[in-house]
Formats: C-alpha cells, structure tokens, sequence
C-alpha cells in the first residue's frame, strides 16, 4: 500500500462527521463479551435532561473517554455505559416554566397529563444530549443507553425500596426537613447550599411569668419566636442558673413558656439565652425531642405563617411578618438592640430560595449501618479516591451524616412504591402496582410523592447492567473500574452509590474514584450565564474542532487544580493540531516512493538503528521510547495534564522542530539506505504518535492513520498500544543530541541578540570540554551548517576566536562566533541605546503608578498584579539590554 496525499489543511467538522457515523454503524465501541482481555468499565454520570451540556460535562466526557480508548489499546473489553438522568426537581421545574409561557400551571393539567408533557421533554432534550455526547468524541456503547427512569431501572429502583422497606431501613415518620417553598418539596441535607448573608440580629426581651425582670433573647429571625416552646441557657451560665425551670411569658404571642438548661447553648454568643423553635430550625428540633417540648408550626409550605399564629399575621409571608414583629417590640419597649450580623443562610440547590426548616410527614432512609460500609470500603483501599485529599473529606461527612430523607412533593420522578388501604389503613409497599387491599378487600391509594433524585442515581453502576437479574455483563462489568465526576457530587452521589452498590452487591460500585475540578474562565471565575463568561463547547467544536478542544482540557487536568479556559487556549491547541496535520501530510509526501517491509522485517530494521544508524533517527526511537513509558505512567496515574504536555512537547519541539528539519537532507539525498532508513524511522514515530494521540484527539489521528501505508488496519481505534523496544533506549545519544541542539541554539541566540540577518552566513569556532564533545560535533557538523545557517565548523582544543567574537558556554564547551563582517557595530550600538531609553521608560512609568498608594489600595487585585508583572519584564528586558551593550562594546575595545 503507498501513502495517499492528506488534504492541505485539515476540516475538522466534515472528518468529525464521517469517523462520528461510521464507528457508531458499525458498533465499534460495543465490546465483544467473549473476547479475550480483562474487563474495564466505565458508567457515564448522567447528564439531567434539562438543557445543554456545559464545559464540565466536556471535560468529564473527555477524561473518560481518553481511559476508554487507552484500555483498549492495552487490550481490555471496554464497556462505557451512557445515559441520562430525569433529575427530578430541576425538569419538573423547566417544564412548569414553559407551560407558565403558555399561561398555565402544572395544577391546570393535572397529575398525569403533566407528566406526559415531562415526557415530551425528555424525549425532545435526551437525544440532544445524545448528539452532544457524540459531538465532544465520546466512544460510548450506543447500544447499552439508559436512561434513569427507563423500564429497567424502574424496575430495580422499586427492588431497591421495597428491600430496604422489609429490612426496616427505609420509615416513615414525621421529621424536621429542609423545605423549599418555590419547589414545594423536602431537600436532602446536602441539596442545601450555604449563601453568606448579612443580616440583622435582634435582642428581644422576654419577660418573666413572675414580673421579676426579664431574659434577653438574640436572634436573626423574630418571625420563628411565635413558635417558640422554651427558652434555654447552659447548665453553668451564673448570670441564668435562678432561671431555671421559670416561665417566661412570650413576646407578642403572649404565651408562657418554659427555661430550660441544656448544653447545646453557646454562652458566648449573642446574651447566652437561646430561644427554642423545634419546628423551624434543625438544632431546636434535637433539644425539642430531648426535653420533650411541643412542636409548633407557625409558617405553612408555602413560606407563609399558619393559623398558628396570631390572626393579624396569619397569611403573611416570613419577611413581611419579621417586619411586623419587629415593629410591635419597638413599640412595646421589648427590642433592646440591632446589630449586623455575619452568617450563611440555606437556599435550595435548585431555584436558590431561602430554604424553610419544616417539619413534615417524609420517607426516609436509616443509613447509619450503610455508611459505616462505605466508609470501610475507602478506609481499607477497596475503593481508592483521586486526588487522595478528598477521602478525609468523604470520611467526615459519612461520619456526621443523619437519615436520608427519600421524599419529594413533585410529580415527576419514581413514585414511591407504597400504597395505602382507604378500609384498614394499613400501608404496603409492593414490587409490583396495586389495586387491592390483600387484608380487607378495599381499595388503595397510592403514595403522592416521589423518590429523591439520587435514590435511583445511587443504584446507576449495577442498574444499568441489568440488575436485578443477574446478567452477563453484571457478571462481567460490575464493579466498574473507576468513576470520572465532580468533587461537588461526592456526597450527592459518589457516596450513596457506594451504599446502595455494597448492600445490594456487597462490592463496591468502582475501584477507583477520580474527582475532577472545575473549569473556570480565564481569570479563575466560575463560569455563570449571568456574568457573561461561559464558554460553549459545542460552539468551540464548531469553531475549532473537537479535538482541538478535548486536548486543552486534557492539558490543563491537573489533579486537584481547577481548570482556567480561554477561548485563546483552545485556539492554540487548534495550531498543535494543524501542525501535526502539516507534519503527517509531509512525512507522507516522502513516503511515495517508500516500499515498506513485512511487519517482522520492519521491527528487526528499526532494532539494528540504535547501534548503527546516524545519530538523529537513534535520537528519535530513543525518545519515542521514554515517551511511550512517560504516557502509560501518566494515563494509569490519572495525571492527565502530563499525558497531553508529555505528548505536545514531544510532537512540536522533537519531532516536528528538531527530526524533521534534520531529516529532510536524508530524504532528498543520493544515500539510498540512509533515506530507507529514515523512511522506515519517520513512518514508525508518525504511526506511533497517531496511537498516543489517539485517546485524546481521535478525529485527527484517524483520518491521518488513513492515509498511512503499511499500517495493520483501517480503524486506528482498534490498534493496540505501541509496543515497548527497550533496545532504542540511548541515553549515550541523547546526551550527544543534546549537545547538539543547544549548540544550534546557542548560535541562533546569537544571532537574535544582534540582530544579525537569518540569511547571513557565519562561521563557528569550538573550544569542546571533551572529547567525547568534540567527536559528536565534528560527526554532526552538517546539520550545524544546515540549521543554524554555519559556513564553516572549526572544533577543536587549539581554537583561538578573534576578539571582535560572541560566544556562549555549552555544557561546558566554548562557543564563539567571530563577528568581524556579520555585525555593523556602531549602528547596532545606537539601536541598542534607543531599546534601553524605550524600556527605561517603560519602567519609570509602571513604577510610579505602583508607587501611588490610592491605585495600589483601589484598584482589583489581579490588575495590581499584572501591573507588577509588568515592571519585572521590563526590568529584567533593560538588564539583559544593558549587558549585551556591555559584551558589544568589550568585543570593540
């Protein structure tokens, strides 16, 4: 097979397109169930199907998918699972946005016709997430797509609740729960964010039942104190023990309440005096239950205060009652103070309101006896976490967790599988629908809500193998191999997976956990539609190509560092693709004539280079071979920054800047085997760079591998990985390289420094520190000649340079340049003093504006910073200015 021609540039979305189709046609990235290999899967964390994917889920998909198609270069069967989540509250709430467009509300629909229209959603938004999947390269299982309210994970979802049900770890009861009143529905503890607030705190006076004085009471909200049940102070408090075990008469409601002494009080802070709320704040609750005081909801579902309240409020919102109150103490001398106050207040994940401690009537998971599992499981290296500074953090959220609360008032979602007799009032929960009491004959009721969200995400890495019956690919794929998601999730759903996945499989759900961090803009901003920095990835693929944005993600996935994207920064990678591209299309220009070996013809030839051949084609294998070892640590290490850097370095600076430019003599000269032998070196570097590359760029790599000859097949997403010739390794040449190149480079600074012309021939003087130098530069002086533009070589210890000569210290041998002819001195003297006057400028003007305190305290941090920056390069520009000033005026004395 000859070399076919590559196109001049490279298009990517047409080269995207027909790779994207013909892999999926032909099922490519379906594994063989019987084929050879070790396992290794993946379960994509599904996308919710409410909108667009974002950068996060481009770089997610892209680490994933740079593992995938590795560890079937390693020979693995690879399965990697996607699918997509209904995601609750987040879909029940763009579906109600639109129907409130069209002037209608879920209430007009009813229950089921509103869940048609939800439906219809998923339906529109699933195969749009599909497509993006597909646009970002992901080398998914098509065929295996799931989706999280599918028939079969439906179905292992009521397995699920109806097992933990009849072991007696999921109750129902009546518990104080996060309430969001724009959902109108209960939150898990870690669907709550934490938002810094500054509010107001405000010293009540509450008077004693006896009329002998008062105790002052601090609190931020006066709205909750009519649902006041105690007042509490610490058992040790001097200033209250007398107190205790009176009645204080509480403000505005004008009822008696008791004092009570409880070690959960802070004496330090606000007066000491704590006012008791069990219904509307979760620690009030705890000394409720443990002093078993009445539990008064004063403020209903819909954030507005009940009949509990006195009438004049009753209806009133939270806010609009706080103001109320506030002005009734004034006015009856009971406010003593107002002060600011400094704290976070709750808001819901989802719509961002202010998050109402409610208590309600909610379902609810014992999870103590899992979570000790879970966190076992970490503890004893079952499951490792990357980066490993996370686990503390893992640790000490399972050890302070409470119950899970599973309900949801929503009607989109799984339908908490219990069912309630209208006859005998006894409640079941079944696997199966129900219609009829099995006691008394009389008709059910099924359970409103629906389950959280992450009650069937937590079932995802066994459910979507097709349990619970035990299949092959459970067999076979379960436990996955490693999970690649967000350090935000890991309590949302990394550590419920490893609940449900060790109670119901009694294996954890992954060897490996692999959190990565955030992508945030340029200037280290998280990235948010209302600050105008986002960036589209499906707008950068189209701008750039995908490839050129998966290999900048991939580039700046340092583990446990967040990622700083710019539009530019996928634009530079663009140019790395472009020149591999340039790089092939010239390597296969000058493989037209090449008549390749047999496979086995071909290993032995490259073999006998490294005792043989000329020094840039052994210099080359060699580092090859320390790349393809760099690259296998770095991938199986998750380092994937290292794996793209490693790979960029190696393609832009050796191979494209260095080997191909030393090549070039050799492929059009009249030394046959000398050409036979680089042909046969630059065809195996290419062939093997497009393997390396493959994970991370795959549209690139494959239309190149295309057009290659010789290569073993089509397809060069089922090639294997490169193999190991640990023969090629010579740090001995290296080493030679080495000097080589910083001679070369040594001879072009020189000429930058200057400004002598590229086109100007100079001649070149060694005084070399060794032998072993001097041999190494004499036998490579061609390549002096040719890439540093050198009329003549002299080596040797005897060299005696004219005085008017530049020079510079390789690895210890001495360099000069003699200048005589090559430089107009005076005219590069007066050039030099204007470079100095422009960058003295320079300096004086940023220093003194670093030197006004008022732009130093006033203006933002990182323009200060950049203003620094600035003065530092043009200090050290003027230093470096000044001594080759210096060293040209010596050369002229």
């Amino acid at each position: 097979m000859t070399a076919k021609t590559l196109a001049k540039g490279y298009e990517p979305q047409e080269v995207e397109a027909r790779w994207r189709d013909k892999w999926e046609t032909e099922r490519t990235f379906s594994p063989d169930l019987d084929a050879p290999g070790e396992p290794y899967s993946i379960v994509i964390p599904p996308p919710n199907v409410t909108g667009a994917l974002h950068i996060g889920h481009a770089l997610n998909i892209t680490l994933q998918d740079v593992l995938c198609r590795y560890q079937r270069q390693k020979g693995r069967k690879v399965l990697w699972v996607p699918g997509t989540d209904h995601a609750g509250i987040a879909t029940q709430n763009v579906v109600e946005r639109r129907l409130l467009g069209e002037g209608k509300t879920r209430d007009d629909l009813g229950r089921e016709q509103f869940v048609e229209k939800v439906w219809e959603w998923k339906q529109e938004y699933e195969s749009r997430i599909h497509n993006q999947i597909k646009r970002i390269g992901a080398s998914v299982d098509w065929t295996r797509a799931r989706f999280t309210m599918d028939e079969g994970l439906s179905r292992a979802v009521r397995e699920v609740f109806v097992s933990l049900y009849e072991q007696g770890l999921i109750y129902r009861g009546e518990y104080i729960i996060n309430w969001c009143s724009r959902c109108h529905t209960a939150l898990a503890d870690d669907e709550v964010e934490y938002v810094p607030r500054t509010s107001t705190l405000y010293q009540v006076k509450y008077p004693l039942a006896d009329g002998s004085g008062y105790l002052t009471v601090a609190t931020v909200r006066p709205e909750t104190m009519l649902g006041d049940t105690a007042v509490a102070v610490h058992p040790d408090d001097e200033r209250y023990q007398q107190f205790i075990g009176k009645n204080v008469l509480l403000p505005i409601a004008e009822r008696e309440i008791p004092v009570i002494a409880d070690k959960y009080v802070d004496m330090e802070f606000g007066t000491g005096c704590l006012k008791i709320t069990p219904a509307h704040d979760m620690n009030d609750w705890e000394i409720g239950r443990k002093h078993e005081l009445p539990m008064l909801k004063v403020i209903d579902d819909a954030g507005r205060m009940n009949e509990n309240s006195p009438e004049r409020f009753v209806g009133m919102t939270a806010e609009e009652c706080r103001t109320a109150i506030v002005e009734e103490l004034k006015a009856k001398g009971l406010l003593e103070a107002e002060t600011a106050y400094d704290h976070n207040v709750t808001a819901c994940y989802r719509c961002k309101t202010t998050v109402e401690p409610n208590v309600s009537k909610q379902w609810f998971v014992a999870v103590k006896p899992l979570a000790a599992k879970a966190r076992a499981a970490v503890e004893l290296g079952n499951t490792k976490i990357f980066p490993e500074a996370w686990a503390k953090t893992y640790f000490d959220w399972l050890d302070n967790i409470r119950d899970w609360c599973i309900s949801r008032q929503l009607w989109w979602g799984h339908r908490i599988p219990v069912w309630y007799c209208q006859g005998c009032y006894k409640q079941f929960a079944s696997r199966t629908d129900m219609d009829k009491c099995p006691e008394c004959g009389s008709g059910l009721m099924q359970d409103e809500d629906v389950l959280d969200t992450w009650f069937s995400s937590a079932l995802w890495p066994f459910s979507t193998l097709g349990w619970p019956d035990k299949t092959r690919e459970l067999g076979l794929f379960y436990p996955t191999s490693v999970l690649v998601t967000g350090f935000d999730i890991l309590f949302f759903w990394v550590a419920r997976m490893m609940m449900m996945g060790l109670h119901f499989q009694e294996q954890v759900p992954f060897h490996h956990v692999y959190l990565h961090a955030l992508v945030r803009d340029e200037e280290g901003k998280k990235m948010s539609k209302s600050t105008g920095n986002v960036i589209d990835p499906l707008d950068m693929v189209e701008k750039y190509g995908c490839d050129s944005l998966r290999f900048t993600l991939t580039s700046f996935a340092a583990m446990g560092r967040d990622i700083k994207l710019s539009e530019a920064r996928i634009e530079g990678y663009r140019h790395f693709v472009n020149k591999l591209w340039n790089a092939a299309r010239f390597t296969l220009m000058n493989l037209e004539e090449w008549a390749p070996q047999a496979p086995q013809e071909r290993e032995a030839a490259l073999k006998a280079i490294p005792s043989s051949g000329s020094l840039h084609n052994q210099w080359i294998l060699s580092r090859l071979e320390q790349v393809k070892t760099e690259v296998d640590a770095a991938i199986q290490g998750y380092a994937f920054n290292d794996y793209a850097q490693t790979l960029y370095a190696f393609v832009w600076r050796e191979f494209c800047d260095w080997y191909l430019e030393m090549a070039k003599s050799d492929l059009t000269g009249d030394d046959a085997a000398r050409k036979a032998e680089t042909q046969l070196v630059l065809w195996t570097t290419l062939s093997e760079i497009l393997v390396l590359l493959h994970p991370v760029t795959p549209f690139v790599t494959q239309e190149i591998w295309q057009h290659l000859p010789a290569t073993p097949g089509d397809d060069i997403a089922a090639m294997p990985y490169p193999q190991a010739r640990p023969e090629c390794v010579r740090p001995d040449i290296e080493s030679a390289m080495s000097l080589l190149q910083e001679s070369i480079v040594a001879v072009r600074n020189i000429r930058g420094e200057l400004n002598i012309a590229p086109s100007k021939d100079l001649s070149v003087m060694v005084r070399p520190a060794s032998e072993q130098h001097a041999a190494t530069l004499t036998a490579n002086a061609e390549f002096m000649r040719r890439l540093a533009r050198v009329t003549s070589l002299e080596v040797g210890a005897h060299v005696a340079p004219p005085k008017a000569s530049a020079s510079q210290v390789v690895q210890g041998s001495e360099l000069f340049v003699p200048l005589a002819g090559a430089v107009d001195f005076e005219a590069e003297l007066a050039r030099l003093d204007k470079e100095i006057a422009k960058s003295s400028k320079d300096v004086e003007v940023v220093s003194r504006k670093l030197a006004n305190k008022d732009f130093v305290a006033k203006a933002p941090q990182d323009v200060v910073e950049k203003e620094k920056e600035k003065l530092a390069a043009a200090k050290e520009r003027q230093d470096k200015l000044g001594k080759l000033q210096e060293r040209l005026r010596g050369v002229m004395s």
